[in-house]
């Protein structure tokens, strides 16, 4: 597999990346876009599959196409109960004065400021009223002052202007750095993952992970909920809850930290840092810690420590303009699906394993830094076309076999699109509500390989 972004994503894991591991790639899908959203969800879900057989030393990994595409969107199919809206009713695309602005209210926090910025009871028809009569960029910018997330409609060659644009360019796809050395060998299944990350990207690298051996514990605040998401990304997972601002809780993050072979994160620059847990601290807390965060608008530049999702990116980098220009619609057209989140998610696992056979192989700790604007630049580079593509059309044949008892109730689910040496995935955790397990380790310290 010789593809643009095959190139990009092995150039980026850097050299011995999978060695020996043929991948194969089978079925045909192309999703309707005007970027190559099919493409970039097999590649990515490729490189995450060859890291893990590379690990497990396995010689074959196949991937199918479609269901890469498919697993870029919603995977659960309940039975008998219906999933609640991934979106608050608040949430959406808005005419300015001068343009189009994305409010992302999913967070009661984020909602709560978008409307007091605007003056607005929750109530779209007047929220739009009172978007109308505001510039975009000026919205956008009294909105994220208010501790909200929102983003400014820009078009592609705005951004390559654009100085946040010119510094996400500038970064590279997967940034790994050498944070400590002498590190013991830790082996699949049974490494520990802790996952501090929420909606979307950070779930779904550590959901990849679980489903092949990893054990993940998930903390969320006891504030926190994302009830759209949870039964899509909580699969294979044990889930707790911690306040990382009182003192008995912190005591126990430390103890599960100490314990961890891997921490995935999401928090914004300097929030960690605040909480007194930034890389200085969780490296001598966790000496051999492999240490993967992300972030939405890239690690340098005046935005790296903005709010973002995988939406409101899209609309600051040009891809909802695109989609826009290129059907002739009169309001965005963003991606078909959160491409920028699945793909990073998948670009965070591979960084994991990478890390981990880097680890195992040398004694040497690596960690990475990665961001949705980054793999937004990915998509872009592979070159804007007309819109091509059409939805999958589900079958029944496209459904795993087995009941998933949920938290919620039985659902089935998509097949995965990976299997290695012949064997795809198992999770032994069905999906489920969050800070529901003890806030401890349930399997002792993986063994040495």
């Amino acid at each position: 597999m010789t593809g643009f972004f095959d190139q990009q994503i092995a150039q980026a894991l850097g050299a011995g990346s999978s060695p020996g591991v043929h991948a194969a790639e089978q079925g045909c899908a192309e999703l309707p876009s005007c970027f190559r959203v099919s493409e970039l969800a097999a590649a990515a879900t490729t490189a995450a599959a060859r890291e893990m057989a590379a690990l497990l030393g396995a010689n074959r990994v196949d991937v199918d196409r479609r269901l890469a595409s498919m697993w870029f969107d919603m995977t659960l199919r309940p039975k008998g109960w219906e999933l609640p809206s991934a979106w608050d009713p608040i949430a959406g695309d808005y005419a300015a004065a001068d343009g189009w602005i994305r409010l992302h209210t999913n967070a009661p926090h984020h909602r709560d400021a978008a409307l007091s910025v605007l003056g607005s009871p929750p109530d779209r028809s007047t929220v739009s009223e009172a978007v109308a009569s505001w510039g975009k960029d000026d919205l956008e910018t009294a909105v994220v002052a208010a501790g909200g997330a929102a983003a400014a409609m820009h078009a592609l060659a705005d951004w390559a202007a654009h100085r946040q644009g010119k510094a996400v360019a500038a970064e590279p796809l997967i940034a790994f750095r050498e944070t400590g050395a002498g590190a013991s060998p830790v082996a699949m299944p049974g490494l520990r993952v802790l996952d501090l990350t929420r909606v979307l990207a950070g779930p779904v690298a550590t959901r990849f992970l679980a489903g092949f051996g990893a054990e993940v514990l998930r903390i969320d605040p006891p504030w926190w909920d994302e009830p759209g998401v949870v039964p899509e990304v909580s699969l294979g997972k044990r889930r707790t809850g911690l306040n990382l601002k009182q003192a008995a809780d912190r005591a126990t993050f430390k103890e599960l930290l100490k314990g961890a072979d891997v921490l995935v994160h999401g928090y914004r620059p300097g929030a960690l840092e605040a909480l007194g847990y930034g890389a200085e601290a969780r490296g001598r807390i966790a000496p051999g810690l492999i240490d993967v965060s992300l972030n939405a608008y890239g690690w340098t530049g005046p935005w790296s420590g903005r709010r973002g999702f995988d939406s409101l990116v899209q609309m600051s980098c040009g891809i909802a303009d695109e989609g826009m220009r290129r059907t002739g619609a009169t309001r965005p057209v963003p991606l078909p699906v959160q491409a920028l989140d699945h793909a990073t998610g998948c670009l965070m696992a591979a960084a994991v394993l990478r890390a981990l056979r880097q680890r195992n192989a040398e004694g040497r700790v690596l960690s990475a830094q990665l961001s949705l604007a980054r793999t937004a630049a990915l998509l872009i580079a592979a070159g804007p076309r007309e819109m091509t593509g059409a939805p999958i059309e589900e079958t029944p044949g496209d459904l795993a076999p087995e009941i998933e008892q949920t938290g919620w109730g039985p659902a089935r689910r998509l097949r995965f699109p990976v299997c290695i040496d012949g064997q795809p995935p198992r999770w032994d955790l069905s999906a489920g509500p969050l800070r529901v397990d003890a806030p401890r380790w349930s399997v002792a310290q993986s063994a040495a390989v």
